[in-house]
């Protein structure tokens, strides 16, 4: 195998380094899509919707200010700090589904993050504008110092910026966690599901946790492949 146009043997660590995270990601999206498939075909017994399930937790922790609003597309439920709006997607917003109900109090529960001062999300907001500029030119970066030796130093500066990339996952699994946890919490403390519901919103979040994990587990196994092709090529 001719890896990068520099290798001229089979390398076995590169190709697990790079089929063992997309394979990773792979599982964990096809489990979100199957639990989300799943249980967004089983109304709740409460018959609330989404937008109501959020709204709910949300007024049993004291929060009055945050917005609910529906947004376009599958699974792009967000929570935007700046506007302090929640945004739920068509099929969560208007949905009494156990999903639904999972996923809005799931973002719900990062808008209780912000009103709380939760320090790992400003830890993560603090690494964000570093990890965009590492999500566009640290690669790049890393393949210019290494393909032109006179330029070397760029695949270090690649390196540096392509690290806030995981820098960022890493931060944002204790958020995402928590955010889940909050969820299910409330959601048993305020009775939006029953017992035998609940367990369907636990395992809907659970696998959608899994992404982030997978994302993670991706960017620093390619900072690992980028490390060793750059020791190689010493």
């Amino acid at each position: 195998m001719y890896y990068g146009g520099y290798y001229g043997r089979f390398d076995y660590i590169q190709i697990l380094l790079i089929a063992i995270p997309f394979l990773f990601c792979l599982l964990a999206q096809g489990l979100v899509k199957s639990r989300y498939s799943r249980f967004s075909k089983i109304a709740n017994r409460r018959n609330i919707t989404g937008a109501q399930a959020a709204f709910e937790l949300l007024r049993s922790q004291g929060i009055t200010n945050v917005r609910i609003e529906q947004t376009a597309g599958n699974l792009t439920d967000h929570y935007d700090p700046k506007a302090n709006t929640i945004r739920l997607s068509e099929g969560v917003y208007n949905s009494t589904s156990i999903a639904a109900v999972g996923i809005a109090c799931h973002e719900a529960g990062h808008a209780c993050q912000y009103h709380c001062n939760y320090v790992p999300i400003k830890i993560r907001a603090f690494v964000i504008p570093m990890a965009n500029i590492g999500s566009s030119i640290g690669l790049p970066l890393c393949i210019i110092g290494i393909i032109f030796t006179s330029f070397s130093f760029l695949f270090y500066v690649g390196i540096i910026l392509y690290s806030a990339v995981f820098i960022f996952q890493l931060a944002t699994l204790p958020v995402e966690f928590n955010a889940s946890s909050r969820a299910l919490k409330s959601i048993k403390q305020i009775g939006l599901l029953g017992e035998d519901e609940y367990g369907g919103a636990k395992k809907v979040l659970s696998a959608a946790a899994l992404t982030y994990v997978a994302s993670m587990s991706s960017s620093l196994l390619t900072l690992i492949r980028l490390l060793l092709i750059g020791g190689r090529k010493k």
